[in-house]
């Protein structure tokens, strides 16, 4: 699949966060705008940034090459307001997608936190790729609390090929969660959204998560399922028979189950309880 590939400038790159992240969050920060990961549930594709787009969702990423320089200049400005900074990066791209690795954005945003760190920090990746950049999360995480979030919505690699073909595979996900949270880093796998694995999968997890984040396509697309169902998702589940697996209440038997393995604090459900209560 050919990618268009653009290096944009942006006014901004810390936006106050709203709706799903208004929970504890403060800013989302997005290095990128488009993904080339393009799930096939992203809730992303039903908003404005891609409704008005005339490229597919997956073909296109816009590069944010002054996001390092517009980091350090917002928060400067918060930290003179004396209000508290807490990061999401990112909400709707992936700040470790392929083009990452050559453009190195989002590595230059770590290097200005090190330098003027947020007060939270949590990264929300798919890729096994945040690990180039370990060292430099190591050094940010004695200066704010850091947070790294891998996306592992399944244990089986079939499932994760009908949902997200061109997304990293679970198995890689895992070899970089165990390596961050060995380096000392607070880790958390985020079942995000749920979607049908095997009944092992919670050992699959043991001793390289500290926090397990539950969130569905009905309660985590941000209209309630609404967005999910217009991207065609419960025909999609249906067309593989598992239909039973987008029940609206998924996330009430996913929890009971994860409840088996894992101390309560571990779990965690969507919305309300996004916000990690966590201390380094």
């Amino acid at each position: 699949m050919s990618i268009e590939i653009k290096d944009i400038i942006s006014k901004k790159i810390l936006s106050e966060a709203k709706g799903y992240l208004d929970v504890g969050f403060t800013h989302s920060l997005n290095p990128y705008s488009g993904c080339a990961f393009s799930c096939k549930y992203c809730y992303v594709r039903e908003m404005p940034i891609q409704k008005f787009k005339d490229i597919p969702w997956g073909e296109w990423v816009d590069i944010k090459i002054n996001v390092a320089e517009n980091y350090r200049n917002e928060i400067i400005k918060l930290h003179k307001k004396s209000k508290p900074v807490h990061i999401f990066m990112s909400s709707a791209t992936d700040p470790y997608q392929p083009i990452e690795r050559k453009a190195e954005v989002t590595r230059r945003v770590l290097e200005e936190m090190i330098q003027h760190p947020p007060d939270f920090l949590q990264i929300q990746t798919r890729s096994p790729l945040v690990t180039r950049d370990l060292e430099l999360i190591s050094v940010l995480k004695e200066k704010c609390e850091v947070l790294v979030s891998m996306t592992i919505e399944t244990d089986r690699e079939d499932i994760k090929r009908i949902f997200a073909p061109y997304a990293p595979g679970i198995q890689l996900r895992l070899k970089a969660l165990k390596q961050i949270h060995d380096a000392g880093v607070t880790t958390q796998a985020a079942i995000s959204p749920v979607l049908p694995f095997t009944p092992d999968f919670p050992k699959a997890l043991e001793g390289i998560v500290d926090r397990i984040w539950i969130d569905t396509l009905n309660i985590g697309d941000g209209s309630m399922g609404k967005r999910s169902e217009r991207l065609g998702m419960p025909s999609l589940f249906e067309n593989h028979q598992l239909t039973k697996w987008n029940d609206k209440d998924i996330h009430v038997r996913v929890e009971k189950y994860f409840r088996k393995f894992f101390p309560e604090e571990m779990i965690r459900v969507s919305k309300h309880e996004a916000f990690p209560k966590i201390t380094i």
